[in-house]
């Protein structure tokens, strides 16, 4: 699918542009604490002209033939681009956690890690994070990379999106 950048995309996000729309598809989570599982996604970046995306995600668990099972997980904040691709990125999730990341990004890729996780009391605790995002053959491709409950930092979801 074409995609054409904003007229009004602010300079700074430039190295992010490729995020901006609708992306979905399917994905894998697996952890030592769960069972593995497999899972639907939506993510959608906007942009209104100033120096950062608002960002919003939502997953949803699939059985063995793709039919949603239930309702997963949801995470809503902004990526704030700085001059060469620095990033901050604020997200909070429906889990009870809000994290801050920065990264970097360059050249249909990003790469993100957390630098402070706040939690409510009913939260999992959430130690560290690292998340990569790649633009590849016109997909969006992530990893995202879980220290918790115990356990080193390591995989834990991973997922190829198409644009919608």
């Amino acid at each position: 699918m074409p995609f054409e950048i904003p007229e009004n995309l602010h300079p700074d996000c430039g190295p992010i542009a490729w995020l901006l729309g609708t992306w979905r598809g399917n994905g894998h989570g697996d952890y030592p604490t769960i069972e593995g599982f497999q899972f639907g996604q939506e993510l959608i970046f906007t942009h209104d002209g100033r120096p950062f995306f608002h960002y919003f995600s939502r997953s949803w668990i699939i059985d063995e033939q793709g039919e949603k099972v239930r309702e997963g997980a949801l995470e809503t904040g902004f990526w704030r681009a700085l001059p060469g691709g620095k990033l901050e990125v604020v997200l909070t999730h429906n889990t009870g956690l809000s994290e801050i990341w920065y990264g970097q990004a360059e050249g249909g890729k990003i790469e993100l890690r957390t630098a402070g996780i706040g939690s409510t009391e009913t939260a999992k605790e959430v130690t560290s994070a690292h998340r990569m995002y790649g633009n590849v053959e016109g997909d969006l491709l992530y990893a995202n990379d879980v220290e918790m409950a115990g356990q080193e930092l390591q995989p834990h979801t991973w997922a190829r999106l198409q644009r919608a």
